[in-house]
């Protein structure tokens, strides 16, 4: 019997970074967990306005593209592939006010920020960001 291929899932989303060199993490208390920012794609949308958008949703920050970083790929909770793909983030403008995705936001060192988020996909990104 053959599988029925699962429908991969795009999304995009953003390594924000502040002045001082950390990264912004946040808590999504429907998961319970720390994450980047990020999101589904929209139809219609490309993957660098899907990022932008995804990112200002979350965290209320208009922000600017900077270096591709990478993919991530895995199986989100409904058994779909989902590939993820990240920029680099510099705040324009705005302030993080809680929302019905996002409860609270973290601000760490690339040390702390390893140590606090909850997925091995996410930890792998911030190898890679911290790489280039």
């Amino acid at each position: 019997m053959n599988k029925v291929p699962s429908t991969l899932v795009l999304a995009a989303g953003g390594y924000v970074f502040n002045h001082q060199g950390e990264v912004l993490l946040v808590h999504r208390p429907r998961y319970g967990d720390w994450s980047f920012p990020k999101g589904k794609l929209d139809k219609g949308e490309s993957l660098e306005e899907c990022a932008l958008r995804e990112v200002f949703e979350e965290t209320g920050f208009i922000c600017e593209l900077g270096e591709f970083i990478g993919t991530v790929n895995y199986e989100d909770r409904k058994g779909r592939q989902k590939e993820v793909h990240y920029w680099r983030m510099n705040i324009l403008s705005g302030s993080f006010q809680a929302n019905s995705e996002v409860d609270k936001i973290r601000w760490l060192s690339d040390k702390s920020a390893m140590g606090l988020l909850s997925y091995s996909h996410d930890r792998e990104l911030l190898v890679q960001a911290v790489r280039q």
